[in-house]
């Protein structure tokens, strides 16, 4: 069986969620999230974020969050701004689309926004009848292409939304990996300051499924319960959910689990640089995308999965890797001999 490095979700649940999950199988409780275990675990997130004003909702994908907390806040004349990598705008099959809402998409190397990539958007449409209204900027952290936000680019972000009354929502996904990444200086706590609504992922980082949305801006949290029924998102059984944020936030296994998986890919990615491998884009999270001769990627893929990403000319093309939360020093290093063998 070939090991994979395909994406952070092949895998089940972390042992001590399985744990959990069995252990309250029984428990009688309430259903669509009133259950103990989904309080205890909004009650926690808040503490941690120092943020008891926040509102917290679980649901059970990303496509899901990002679909419903767009649709919920915009206008039907009202749009969003993303980079050319987002998710919403790539691989969410046109779901913000279905929902009457455009995306605009800017380019950017690095897959993150900047203001100065949303200026130009925002002179192109000056509350002209006959055009869309920008109204919220779509960011993820990580970013698509494995990048994260410093502190400082997230508060000039954060900042410039405030001036043009702008929405600033952080799709978390990967949101573990971020914060954990070796040159982060971003805390949990920033984040309910300077984002309007963000969300914690946690299918990809040791949750059986499940993502917690977090909505800051006190404006946007009237009737959002409602948003999330009527989309279908909300589970009688919240209680799977809840169990498992709760047994995710319990001891930081959290944030734990994000660093693994970005251990496991630097090594990789320094074992790489020092054979003089090239790389799509610079990162230091889960994500990296370097860059291999075409034989050598056939021969690796005989053994282990991943993507190819891109052609980057007749000879080469850049391949995605992913390692995991689960990704063990034994898969790794099978990896990295096979490429000791090639480089």
């Amino acid at each position: 069986m070939k090991i994979s490095f395909k994406n952070d979700y092949s895998e089940g649940a972390h042992p001590a969620i399985l744990r959990a999950l069995v252990d309250h199988n029984e428990d009688q409780q309430a259903g669509y999230g009133e259950d103990i275990y989904s309080l205890k675990a909004k009650e926690l997130i808040k503490n941690k974020l120092k943020s008891e004003q926040s509102e917290i909702y679980f649901v059970s994908g990303g496509t899901q969050a990002n679909l419903i907390v767009i649709s919920s806040i915009l206008k039907p004349y009202q749009a969003v701004i993303s980079a050319t990598t987002g998710h919403i705008l790539n691989n969410e099959t046109g779901a913000i689309e279905a929902t009457g809402h455009k995306i605009l998409g800017i380019e950017t190397a690095d897959g993150k926004l900047r203001p100065s990539d949303i200026i130009p958007i925002l002179e192109n449409h000056k509350n002209f009848p006959h055009q869309v209204m920008p109204k919220l900027v779509y960011i993820s952290n990580s970013t698509e292409l494995g990048t994260i936000y410093q502190r400082k680019e997230l508060d000039e972000l954060s900042q410039f939304c405030k001036e043009k009354n702008l929405y600033l929502f952080m799709d978390g996904a990967r949101l573990a990996q971020a914060l954990t990444s070796e040159i982060n200086d971003v805390n949990f706590e920033d984040l309910a300051e300077l984002t309007d609504v963000f969300y914690i992922g946690g299918t990809k980082n040791g949750a059986l499924l499940g993502e917690g949305i977090v909505i800051n801006n006190a404006d946007l949290q009237q009737d959002f319960a409602f948003n999330i029924k009527q989309k279908g998102a909300l589970l009688a059984k919240g209680r799977i959910l809840g169990i498992q944020f709760l047994e995710l936030f319990k001891d930081d296994l959290y944030f734990k689990l994000g660093k693994n998986a970005n251990v496991q890919a630097m090594k990789i990615k320094n074992f790489m640089t020092e054979k003089g491998t090239k790389f799509l884009s610079d990162t230091s999270t889960n994500q990296i995308f370097p860059i291999l001769n075409n034989s050598f990627i056939e021969q690796l893929s005989e053994k282990f999965e991943f993507y190819v990403w891109q052609r980057t000319d007749e000879t080469q093309s850049a391949i995605r890797l992913i390692t995991s939360w689960n990704t063990k020093d034994s898969a790794t290093d099978q990896f990295l001999n096979e490429l000791n063998k090639l480089l």
